[in-house]
């Protein structure tokens, strides 16, 4: 069984339904993606897993430990982290203190793993005092998934992390996940560079209209002449 488990999700926002039973997986050292055109549940789907949203039927297993009814915070606990797509740093704030934040829920000394962040990412070494809101687009997103990494996470969820970065900025930022799951960590991201994301998905989840419509591997996917010809453009 995968690490994470997602299964016949149902939910949505108030009386609005946005998923209608998609199930979605993740592994320890594995990239799994979901795609699919706007408004298909993606990041309602990363929203459901984490307790940010509603979910009126289905069920989420983590670590072979069901998580539903918990909170967003004790799920936190339990291993998860999300980078949401906006507003996931803190501008005010320096590199540093915005690491030291994302420790806020532990109780140890969090020196080694901030080594470890900038072993990681060694452009916010360099930046470390600098504060937040003078980062490019790219090295915010590294600084974002630095933060969730200092929960010492088992799995990392990515909302749209390539949103509003410059194209040329996008390869590093793919690498930069994959460094990421390296650590394995179990990754499960939500991406509009559907192409790009799925070259480096071990597994990939095409929604449509909050149901699962293809399932494959990576390269499965984009050599499909349906999803190419649906959701990558040709």
């Amino acid at each position: 069984m995968s690490y994470l488990v997602a299964k016949d999700l149902v939910g949505g926002y108030g009386d609005t339904t946005i998923l209608h039973g998609c199930s979605l997986t993740a592994d320890c050292g594995r990239i799994s993606v979901i795609v699919g055109p706007n408004g298909a549940g993606k990041s309602t789907a990363m929203k459901a897993i984490l307790g940010l949203v509603k979910v009126t039927a289905g069920s989420v297993v983590l670590g072979g430990k069901n998580l539903d009814g918990l909170s967003p915070q004790a799920r936190v606990r339990r291993g998860m982290a999300i980078v949401p797509q906006v507003e996931n740093v803190f501008p005010s704030l320096t590199v540093q203190e915005n690491l030291e934040m994302g420790a806020y829920l532990r109780r140890d000394p969090i020196n080694d793993t901030l080594e470890e962040i900038y072993e990681l990412f060694p452009v916010l070494a360099d930046m470390r005092l600098k504060t937040a809101g003078n980062l490019s687009g790219g090295q915010r997103q590294q600084l974002a998934v630095g933060r969730a990494l200092m929960t010492k996470p088992t799995t990392v969820l990515l909302d749209e992390p390539t949103a509003g970065v410059a194209p040329i900025v996008i390869a590093t930022l793919f690498d930069m996940i994959i460094r990421v799951a390296e650590r394995n960590i179990a990754i499960l991201m939500c991406e509009q560079n559907a192409s790009q994301a799925l070259a480096i998905a071990d597994v990939g989840f095409v929604l449509v209209q909050g149901r699962n419509r293809h399932t494959g591997s990576g390269p499965e996917l984009l050599a499909n002449p349906e999803v190419r010809r649906s959701f990558l453009g040709g």
